[in-house]
This record gives structure tokens, C-alpha cells and sequence, in this order.
């Protein structure tokens, strides 16, 4: 900063009362970065309109990035000048880098070679805007400063040998070109609102000067001395109450003077990004209504000068997931955003029709999916009635992913594919776009234009390559849609820099997040980083800084708040002091406002009234004749879980959606297992025989059955169990089955006289169609309903007013009611064993007579226990029947923590933090 302290100093409001700043006058005014820029040009114009002026011309205020580059620019166009190199885009070199990476010794053991490229450039950038690459030699070179020092050889080699040049160097080139009489140069040069001058900077204004440019320095007039006590410290409990606070003071401002400048600074803004835009916004805007489509928006009276990731926006998420389903397999989480996208074509008319498809293909599909099979999926299941939209659109990318999706092609080229597949698909969609979006889809194009312009650093690539390339683009690009002049900036430390308010308010200077911790370049030796004084390159350096911009803040405003938090976010809630650089001044509250929320409207504009909704209308004549419902034996469970499950599920067909797995999930095992050892005793029907079968039939036979399971399920799944995967669940389902089987022979003599036994059974008043999956009766008549489990349940399952597991004693009240024994057969390796009830003691191995087992007291008698089954389960039947719609989970939360439908019962809404923190602790 010393090299510019000589430069004479003037006052930013000489300067515009002079009404001379314009290239017609020579006067041009630089800044650190474009935000400061476009403030000060709308300052300059509000001064002239409000001096009544009706035309003036326009001020040149620009960042002095741009500034250098309009030099460069410039030169171009003198035929001297032609021997300038090429200017590299920043996409270019970041592709450079990666070569040069790539193509090292070292580079081949580097797990993330794009972003190591990202920091040799940023290094590549620190080195020359503060002179070190003569000074590299004389400090010692770690690992990673000889690994930068090779690779940057090879970088600079290369881009010689190409006439080319990067922002990095451009400075400098510049200062070489300035005193040539031909390249235009301003009479005078205003910089305004520099707290960092680097020394590259500095040689290029010293160039300026020595050629007739008049170089002067400005700063921002101050609104009141650091000691005026217009400047006040606040402390809130967390960061959260700290935001709100902030934008309740901000509207309170806006609301006494709607002309005044209110800027809201935030140290850690990238953090707090999110929860900063919904609190502003809920504050700003507390009517929930306008936020929804369709709906009139009003613009909100604050704009945030940080953007987000390009890629981040769902307009260009969804660009990203419509281009990448050309490119091979993709997710079917990503491709079920696709299909229910607004931005594909006919997102608006079929949109319906889509969620339903949607959900269908979860229960057909595999966790990935391609093009063809998706659009196979949904011609062969589905038809392709019902979305005949999508089907087109599907249909002639998978034609033009045949043609012109294959091979390496130059970037250019792959531009123009990339564009048509986005036109095929109707990209962005069919409804308008708002201001937003549209800015969006623009900056889209850019980056587009930008990937095209790669050639002259990538001759080829292939597809794939250039989807991830573009990502990497998009991703690097940080985009905020332009907003009208607003009287609410939340601006970034760098960004606020130079600008002055009316009323400023700077949050979260707690001792952790100010000063911000040093961030070295660890491409760059640590001690040249502190010798130079480098921002953030030491505790010192990062400290002199904070310092700067802190006593800056305090005479930026009439009115200037610091405030900070007691205690960190999270669940350690450690504890946070102000930062050392705001401690000496006093604490004081604030007045603000209490705002209503949306909830407060709602409650505001309306009578209350309470109703009790938690009775459904009775089965019966018009709901459900004969009192038939769907769903089966569900029917009961579901109702004596959670009476409102029962109604939701199986009288308005609420069901919840699942995410596609890898493989074969529980219950796609379970229905193998079911299968193989239905199909084994179909064939068996008695112990007899199982003993009397050589090892080798037997063997035979479990091959054959689970050949015929897994091609069962591969009907339905043609993906699932293909080639040698369906070979190890074979071997899989026989080992399992054999292992069942002995635990069947150690019993004696019975004969299986029911498999899947399908029966339609009447409860309560309620028919219902049930499966089970055996009965079994011994030699003396007896019999056993069995059920297999891969993994059984308790027997208290079976038992009280409100059974967990009831569909075996409602098989054998209803359908089998002489049967002396119920039992899980739990079918797993190395656990073999039966659950059960049972009214003798010799009927299953290890079992005992209820006489004997802990359930003696509670029931006496067999018979005692059947009835009590009788009378639970019509009850529980009735209930059902009768409309019985109550939300009251048996045992809470762990009843609901599995539950498909909570989100239409809201449960969790109404528990709030209980239902969260006992759902985690379970």
C-alpha cells in the first residue's frame, strides 16, 4: 500500500460536483470490485437527476480489472500491437493447470487433480500481484513449493509456445503498453475504496503516471469519527436470533425513511448465506402466499451481493440432469428429478401424470437407469399413454444419442450437441420465466460460450468428458440474478469496502470469526507470505487487516451496530466472546419492533375454531359395501399400530415412496425365501419324505426352486439378479434352505397341508382376503400355522389389546380356529428357530406349553388366550368399520418412525424438538 501513499489525495464529492467524470472528460474512477463500481455510478447519476438535469454523460466507473483488460482490449486493435498474446479465459487455464498437473510425477498420485489446479492458479495469481516469483529462490521449497515450481514451468512454457497470456500477467503487460502514445489512457485516474493495493497494482499506477495519466487517490468521506457514539456493540444468544434481529432492524429503518442506505455486513457471509435470505425474506415478505406460482411478486426491499454456485440453480440443475441422462447410468434419485422437472417439455400439462409415473417406476426399477431402459420401462409397463409428451421427448434423444453422442469431438462442436439436446428435451420448459430464471438461462449460454472456447487448450473430448468439464465450469462460476436498486445491501467484508451508509449494521464479530483465521497458499512458502505482508497470509497480516476494515465500518454510517454471538450454532453451544477489536466499545439493547410472522397473519385475519376431525365416516352402504376394505391382514395391523395409518392407507390409498436400491432389499429376500420353500414342500407335502430324499435330489430340488424364484422376481425386475449375481443368490437360497430344512427334521411326523393358503375371512364385521404361509398337521391331527420370518418378532408381538404382529392369531380365530400352536419360523443363518405360542409342549423343538411360559398368568388357558385374540382383533375390526381415524400411535415415536404416511398425519409437526430428538436417541 506504501507505493500509492505519494499519489495526491481528493474527495470522491469534488470529483462528481465537477460533473467530469466520463471518457469525454478523461476522468475515469477504479475500484476494488464491480459491486463498489455500479454504487458509485448510481450515486453519480442520483446526484445529476437531482440537480434536474435531464441528460448527462454517462460515468466512467469501473473495477479496475475491467480497467486493465479495456487497455489490453484496446492495444488489440493497432496493427503494432499484434504481436500481444492471446488473453486466456478462466476456464482455459484452469484446463492448462490440469495438464501440467496431469502430465508431473507428482500430479499422478493426486486424488482431486482439479482442485489442486484451482489453488497453483490462485498461487500462480498471489505470486505475481505481489512480486514473489523474483524472490521464490531465496526461500526454501517444501514439497508442495517444488511440486507448484515444476508445474508452473510447464504452464508458462506452454502458454508461450502458444502466444498466450493470462489475468495473472495481464497487469503487467498492461504496464508495458501504457507508455506507448498510441493506447488510450484516461488524463486522470480516481482509485476509490482500495484497502489492498498490491505491488503490481502499484507498478501499473506509477506506469499511468509516467505517462501523463494523472493517478489520485480517494476514500470515502466520512459519516462520523470512530469515538462518535452513533456507533453501538449488541450481543444475541445465538446466530440465528443475531440474523432476525438484523432484519427487523433493517425494516425498522426502511419503514422511518424509505430513501435511507442501509447496508448489513457479514464477515462470514458464505456460511450464513442461507439462513441470512430466509430470515430477510420471512421478515421482508411474511405472506408465504406470494412466494408460491402463479402468485404477484414484489421485488424485497434487500439484495445480497454474494451469489451462489451456477450450478446450484435449478434451472441448471436441471440442464445438468437432462444432459448427463444421455451420457450412460445416472441415479434414479437424479432421473426422478428429471421427470417431474418444470423445465423439461410438457413439466406444466403432464405433470400429474408424471408424479404418478414416478412413483410406479420405484418399485420397477434399480437404483440407476439409463435413457433406453427408462424409456423402455415406461413404453413396455406403462404404455406411454399417459405421458405421451415425455415419451417423444425420451424417444428422439435416444435417437440422436446414437448419432452424435459417441466418440471425441472438438469443444465447439460439443457445444452445438450439447444445445440440441437441450432443445429436443424443450428446454426450459413450457411456462414463462421470470426475471430471475431468465438471467439464469443467460448466464447459462455464457458459460456454454465459454466451454466452446476451449479449443485452443482441449482439441477433444468425448462426452462424458465434456459434461464434466461443464459441471466443473458451472460450479466454479458464482452467479446472483440482478435486482432493481434496492435500499438493503447484506454485503461480504470485500464487498462493502468504500461504500457508505446512512445506517450499517455488521454481525457476527465474535472472537472465532474476527479477525478471520490465516488462510496461506500452501503452494507459496510461508515465510515470503509473511514477509510481504500478504492478507491472511499470517496471524499478523490478518489481524492489521481486520483492523482496517473495522475502524472503516465505524465512520461508513450515521449509525453503525457491531454485533455478535454468546454461544456457537450446534448442539456444544460453546460459548463466544466479541471479538478484541470491538470489546472496548459498551454493550447496549435495541428497540425493535415485533414483526408478525405468517402464522401471526393467518391468526390475525381469521376466527378460530376448533374441530374434531378424527372420526371417518363408517363403513357401510356408499363407503364401502359389505364392509370390504383393501389391503388384507394389513388392514388390522396397520389400525391397531395407529388407527389414522389404517384410514389414511387403506380407505384413502396414502402410500409413501421409496428410493430404488442396490440389489435385492428385505423384503425382495424374504419373498425368495417364501417361494423356494413353498415350492420345496408343494413338492415334499410330509416329513417322511423329507427324510427318505438322497442329499443329492434334495439338492436337485432347492436348485430348481430357487431358479424359478429368481426368475420370478427377474420377470418384474428384468435388471435385478442378471448373470453371475443371480448364480450367488441361487447358491444363497439353497444353503438357506437346506439349513430350514433341518431345523424341519429334528420335529416329528407332520404333513404340510396348506402353502400360501389364500382365504377370504370374516372379523368384526370386516372381510378381508388373507395368505399365510403353511399349516402344518401332525399324525395325531393336531395343528400348527406357520409363518416364515427372515427375521422373527417377539412373541409378545402376537399379544394384548393392541397386537404388533397379528395376523397369525387372526388366521386362526378366522380360518384354522382348532389349531394348537402358532409360530414364526425365523429363516436365517446360523439363528434357526421357531416363535411361538402353543397350547402343548411336544409340538415344536424347544417349545413350551403356555401353561409353562411367562404368558400362564396373564391368560390361564389356552382357550383363554384364543378368545382374548377373538375379542381383541373384532374390536380392533370394528373400529375400523366404524371410522375410527384417531392419530394415536401405540407406542410413540417408535411406532412412527417407520410410518410412510407421517406426513399426512403431520405428527411430527405437532411433537416438534420431543419427536426429533426421541426419533435420534432411538
Amino acid at each position: 500500500m506504501s507505493s500509492i501513499l505519494n499519489f495526491p489525495q481528493v474527495l470522491l464529492t469534488e470529483i462528481f460536483a465537477s460533473r467530469d467524470v466520463g471518457l469525454v472528460d478523461g476522468v475515469t474512477i477504479v475500484t476494488p470490485n464491480r459491486r463498489l463500481a455500479a454504487a458509485l455510478k448510481h450515486e453519480f447519476d442520483g446526484a445529476r437527476s437531482a440537480e434536474g438535469i435531464s441528460a448527462w454523460d454517462s460515468a466512467d466507473i469501473l473495477p479496475i480489472s475491467t480497467f486493465i483488460e479495456r487497455i489490453y482490449e484496446d492495444a488489440l486493435y493497432f496493427a503494432q500491437a499484434s504481436h500481444l498474446p492471446a488473453l486466456l479465459r478462466p476456464a482455459q487455464e484452469q484446463v492448462l493447470w490440469e495438464d501440467a498437473i496431469a502430465r508431473s510425477d507428482t500430479g499422478t498420485v493426486l486424488l482431486a487433480v482439479a482442485e489442486a489446479a484451482r489453488l497453483a492458479r490462485e498461487a500462480w495469481q498471489l505470486a505475481h500481484a505481489w512480486h514473489f516469483i523474483p524472490r521464490l529462490g531465496n526461500f526454501p521449497l517444501n514439497e508442495d513449493g517444488k511440486a507448484f515450481r515444476d508445474w508452473s514451468r510447464y504452464y508458462e512454457e506452454t502458454t508461450r509456445r502458444a502466444r498466450q497470456t493470462d489475468r495473472a500477467r495481464l497487469c503487467d503487460l498492461v504496464a508495458g503498453l501504457c507508455l506507448r502514445p498510441e493506447i488510450n489512457k484516461p488524463k486522470r485516474l480516481i482509485c476509490y475504496g482500495f484497502d489492498i493495493i498490491t505491488p503490481q497494482q502499484a507498478a501499473l499506477l506509477v506506469k499511468l503516471e509516467d505517462a501523463g495519466c494523472e493517478v489520485m487517490l480517494a476514500q470515502p468521506q466520512p459519516q462520523q469519527s470512530p469515538q462518535n457514539p452513533g456507533s453501538r456493540r449488541v450481543q444475541y444468544d445465538d446466530a440465528g436470533e443475531e440474523i432476525y434481529c438484523a432484519a427487523a432492524w433493517a425494516r425498522a429503518r426502511i419503514e422511518a425513511n424509505g430513501s435511507a442506505r442501509i447496508g448489513v455486513v457479514v464477515p462470514t457471509f458464505s456460511e450464513h448465506r442461507s439462513a441470512i435470505l430466509r430470515i430477510f425474506s420471512s421478515l421482508m415478505e411474511p405472506d408465504v402466499q406470494r412466494s408460491l406460482p402463479g402468485a404477484a411478486k414484489r421485488v424485497l426491499p434487500f439484495n445480497a451481493s454474494l451469489g451462489k454456485a451456477l450450478v446450484s440453480y435449478p434451472l441448471i440443475n436441471a440442464a445438468f440432469l437432462i444432459l448427463e441422462l444421455g451420457e450412460g447410468e445416472i441415479g434414479f434419485e437424479r432421473a426422478s428429478l428429471l421427470l417431474r422437472s418444470p423445465f423439461l417439455s410438457g413439466g406444466e400439462t403432464e405433470m400429474a401424470q408424471r408424479a404418478s409415473l414416478d412413483a410406479q417406476l420405484r418399485n420397477r426399477t434399480e437404483s440407476t437407469i439409463t435413457l433406453e431402459r427408462l424409456l423402455a420401462l415406461i413404453e413396455r409397463e406403462y404404455g406411454g399413454e399417459s405421458c405421451p409428451v415425455l415419451v417423444e421427448v425420451l424417444s428422439a434423444y435416444a435417437e440422436l444419442r446414437k448419432v452424435k453422442l459417441r466418440g471425441s469431438q472438438a469443444p465447439s462442436a460439443l457445444a452445438r450437441v450439447i444445445s440440441e439436446v437441450l432443445r429436443i428435451a424443450g428446454f426450459p420448459g413450457e411456462r414463462a420465466l421470470d426475471s430471475a430464471e431468465y438471467q439464469t438461462l443467460k448466464k447459462w449460454h455464457e458459460v456454454l460460450a465459454d466451454f466452446a472456447a476451449l479449443g485452443s487448450v482441449m482439441p477433444y473430448a468425448s462426452y462424458g468428458k465434456a459434461l464434466s468439464r461443464l459441471r466443473h465450469m458451472a460450479a466454479e462460476v458464482s452467479f446472483q440474478p440482478e435486482t432493481p436498486n434496492v435500499p438493503i445491501q447484506i454485503l461480504g467484508v470485500l464487498e462493502a469496502a468504500g461504500m457508505t451508509f446512512d445506517h450499517l449494521w455488521v454481525m457476527g464479530l465474535s472472537d472465532e470469526a474476527w479477525p478471520p483465521q490465516p488462510r496461506p497458499n500452501p503452494f507459496l512458502p510461508i515465510e515470503l507470505q509473511q514477509a510481504a505482508g500478504l492478507p491472511r497470509g499470517s496471524a499478523g497480516a490478518s489481524l492489521a487487516l481486520a483492523s482496517r476494515f473495522t475502524d472503516a465500518w465505524l465512520s461508513a454510517a450515521n449509525e453503525v451496530i457491531l454485533s455478535h454471538p454468546r454461544h456457537g450454532n450446534g448442539r456444544d453451544g460453546r460459548a463466544l466472546a466479541p471479538s478484541p477489536l470491538i470489546a472496548d466499545i459498551a454493550v447496549c439493547e435495541l428497540e425493535l419492533p415485533d414483526y408478525a410472522s405468517h402464522r401471526d397473519l393467518i391468526h390475525r385475519a381469521s376466527r378460530l375454531e376448533c374441530i374434531k376431525n378424527d372420526k371417518a365416516p363408517a363403513i357401510g352402504a356408499g363407503n364401502g359395501a359389505n364392509g370390504m376394505a383393501s389391503g388384507g391382514m394389513a388392514v388390522i395391523k396397520d389400525q391397531a399400530a395407529c388407527p389414522f395409518r389404517a384410514f389414511a392407507v387403506h380407505r384413502l390409498g396414502a402410500s409413501g415412496t421409496k428410493l430404488p436400491g442396490t440389489g435385492l432389499d428385505a423384503i425382495q429376500r424374504g419373498i425368495l425365501v417364501h417361494h423356494v420353500l413353498a415350492q420345496v414342500w408343494s413338492q415334499l407335502k410330509t416329513k417322511n419324505v423329507l427324510d427318505a430324499m438322497s442329499d443329492d435330489d434334495l439338492e436337485a430340488m432347492l436348485m430348481q426352486a430357487a431358479k424359478d424364484a429368481i426368475a420370478h422376481i427377474h420377470r418384474d425386475r428384468p435388471a435385478m439378479l442378471s448373470g453371475r449375481f443371480a448364480v450367488i443368490e441361487q447358491r444363497r437360497l439353497v444353503r438357506l434352505a437346506q439349513e430350514w430344512l433341518n431345523e424341519d427334521r429334528k420335529r416329528n411326523d407332520f404333513a404340510v397341508i396348506a402353502i400360501e393358503d389364500k382365504r377370504s375371512i370374516e372379523i368384526g364385521g370386516l372381510e378381508l382376503t388373507t395368505r399365510l404361509d403353511r399349516v402344518d398337521e401332525l399324525s395325531d391331527g393336531r395343528r400348527i400355522i406357520i409363518d416364515y420370518k427372515t427375521r422373527a418378532p417377539s412373541v409378545s408381538a402376537m399379544l394384548g389389546e393392541r397386537p404388533e404382529e397379528p395376523q397369525l392369531p387372526l388366521y386362526l380365530v378366522t380360518a384354522e380356529p382348532a389349531a394348537v400352536a402358532v409360530a414364526f419360523a425365523q429363516v436365517k443363518t446360523g439363528e434357526m428357530r421357531f416363535t411361538a405360542l402353543a397350547r402343548d409342549g411336544n409340538l415344536l423343538p424347544g417349545g413350551k406349553a403356555l401353561g409353562e411360559s411367562r404368558q400362564a398368568d396373564q391368560y390361564g388357558s389356552w382357550e383363554d388366550l384364543v378368545a382374548a385374540w377373538h375379542a381383541d382383533l373384532a374390536r380392533i375390526a370394528a373400529d375400523f368399520i366404524d371410522g375410527d381415524a384417531k392419530i394415536d400411535p401405540k407406542i410413540y415415536p417408535h411406532t412412527c418412525r417407520y410410518c410412510d404416511v407421517r406426513s399426512v398425519c403431520r405428527i411430527h409437526e405437532r411433537a416438534g424438538k420431543e419427536f426429533t430428538e426421541q426419533e435420534e436417541e432411538g
